[in-house]
């Protein structure tokens, strides 16, 4: 399935954290945390916000971005794709770009 998101809106694939382990060695699932935010990869960009004037603002984020964002609450914004799990945001729902050294 191929998606171009709307105005302001980020396509973004979940990367799921890997599970960890406590001290005396209990493995804990990601799903043990409750988290309001996840990690994922951008896959789709829309053209970006419209200003009062009428400009095109373009987006801050590209495809191919790690990111961090808000997960969304309800199940609109959450697609299944060939088992990738997928969110459609907006772009004010990203939090930070991750920057690996």
């Amino acid at each position: 399935m191929k998606l171009k998101p709307l105005f302001n809106r980020v396509l973004i694939e979940a990367v799921s954290d890997e599970a960890k382990a406590t001290k005396s060695g209990i493995v804990l699932p990601d799903s043990a945390e409750k988290k309001k935010q996840s990690k994922g990869i951008v896959v789709a960009v829309g053209d970006g916000r419209l200003s009062e004037k009428g400009e095109l603002q373009p987006m801050s984020v590209k495809i191919g971005d790690k990111v961090l964002f808000k997960e969304p609450w309800s199940d609109e914004s959450k697609i299944e794709d060939n088992g990738k799990k997928l969110f459609l945001v907006e772009e004010e729902d990203i939090l930070a770009t991750i920057i690996e050294n």
